[in-house]
């Protein structure tokens, strides 16, 4: 009895042991800011992909985020699907609605992300609006995201004057509460939202919703500048970023982090299958991966 059991459980053992060995191979995960400084140390600039949680499936959202994660990324964005999304164009928007069709909801995205955080090796930043936040109650948002290891926050439908409850909760779960400033964004208003962001700034490069653009806005240049003379946090730019060139030319203007998310997204929503999604999602990171320092 006592050699039949230790023979079935013999495989279990070693199953055990193989995935205590990949989860320890893999370098415990550091917040936004932190990811920036060491990231600067090293003359380099972040890559940071934005894609929708459940579209295709959760699934492929879980394959997708290690995919990410190989391939190099510093950061990923996940976008938590809304049915009003405000700031996302119709790309992002026919993502969101797709997802929410095949039934995705907050507590599948946690449990996803509860599974695949401790394979991957950089920080998760979740961009919701903030409905769903006041639906848990903020509390309950923040310690639900800060237990399964999300590292980030962008809430882009929350005004600077009312993102108080939200920071205060934030740095109590030590959540990195990110805020983003528009080209249109008074140059005081810029300064007061600089000085409440967490983790980095988020540059928005164009006026209106996301979407991949032929080209970027030249402002862009004299935008980082107006922000890094008013702080020393990064900044990332995002909105419109689609090609190699464009990463490119962000980085030479001086940006920390360059931000890609509509054309992700599209790669997997419209995609045959997932698989080919998955294969297209990975060479075309690896495109604009290489395009920065």
């Amino acid at each position: 009895m006592a050699v039949a059991l230790k023979h079935h459980l013999f495989p279990f053992l070693q199953e055990t042991l193989l995935v205590s060995i990949m989860a320890a191979a893999i370098t415990p995960t550091v917040g936004l800011a932190q990811t920036f400084s060491n990231l600067k140390e090293q003359g380099k600039v972040a890559f940071i992909p934005y894609i929708t949680a459940g579209d295709p499936s959760l699934s492929t959202t879980a394959a997708a985020l290690r995919v990410l994660d190989s391939c190099g990324s510093d950061i990923i964005e996940l976008g938590v699907p809304y049915s009003d999304p405000l700031a996302d164009g119709p790309v992002i928007q026919a993502a969101a609605s797709r997802s929410l069709a095949r039934g995705t909801n907050f507590d599948a995205i946690i449990s996803m992300l509860k599974e695949v955080i401790p394979q991957i090796s950089c920080p998760i930043a979740l961009f919701t609006y903030y409905n769903p936040i006041l639906k848990r109650g903020i509390e309950k948002f923040m310690c639900t995201i800060k237990d399964v290891g999300v590292h980030g926050l962008l809430v882009p439908d929350v005004p600077l004057e009312e993102t108080k409850a939200l920071r205060e909760e934030a740095i109590k779960y030590n959540i990195e509460l990110v805020l983003l400033t528009t080209p249109t964004t008074p140059i005081n208003r810029m300064k007061s939202i600089v000085e409440a962001s967490e983790g980095f700034v988020y540059l928005v490069s164009a006026v209106g919703v996301t979407g991949a653009r032929a080209s970027i806005n030249d402002r862009v240049q004299s935008l980082l500048q107006d922000i890094k003379e008013a702080t020393t946090k990064p900044v990332a730019v995002g909105f419109g970023i689609s090609k190699p060139e464009h990463v490119k030319q962000i980085a030479g203007w001086g940006a920390d982090g360059v931000i890609v998310g509509s054309a992700m997204v599209k790669l997997l929503g419209e995609a045959k299958t997932p698989e080919e999604g998955l294969k297209e999602l990975k060479a075309f990171t690896k495109s604009l991966k290489s395009a920065l320092p």
